[in-house]
């Protein structure tokens, strides 16, 4: 390897660190934020869909791991929101992941999807009734 290529790989690294960060964190957010409203927001859906069964109630019992769940997707997406919104730019080359702008807004929909997913499971509450 030349030294061109070297300093090259040296310098793609953060920028390769930095989305990998991202992905993970925004990952972490989505399967947190599922996880938290499998006991509460994936019986209603299935209900409102049609789909019934004794098994529907296993559901709930994962009511018992929903705080573990949420503060688990809350972190995840509080540290992915930081590094999507808050952190410093890396200069990205032409043929890198971070030059293409569906990355970024894949990651930024996946964090704002676990959000409101989070905020649903949250406040179920609150509006289930309204269906039942």
């Amino acid at each position: 390897m030349s030294d061109i290529e070297t300093e090259k790989a040296i310098l793609d690294a953060p920028t390769q660190l930095s989305d990998r960060k991202r992905s993970w964190f925004a990952a972490g957010g989505v399967i947190g934020a599922v996880l938290a409203s499998t006991c509460c927001i994936a019986p209603l859906v299935l209900l409102t869909l049609g789909v019934s069964g004794a098994w529907i109630s296993n559901l709930a019992a994962l009511e018992l791991y929903q705080p573990i769940f949420t503060g688990v997707a809350l972190v995840s997406i509080g540290l992915g929101f930081r590094q999507v919104y808050f952190q410093a730019k890396p200069a990205c080359k032409d043929d890198s992941c971070c030059a293409r702008p569906e990355s970024a807004l894949i990651t930024k929909s996946a964090l704002w999807l676990s959000t409101a997913l989070v905020i649903l499971a949250l406040t179920t509450n609150w509006w289930a009734p309204f269906f039942y």
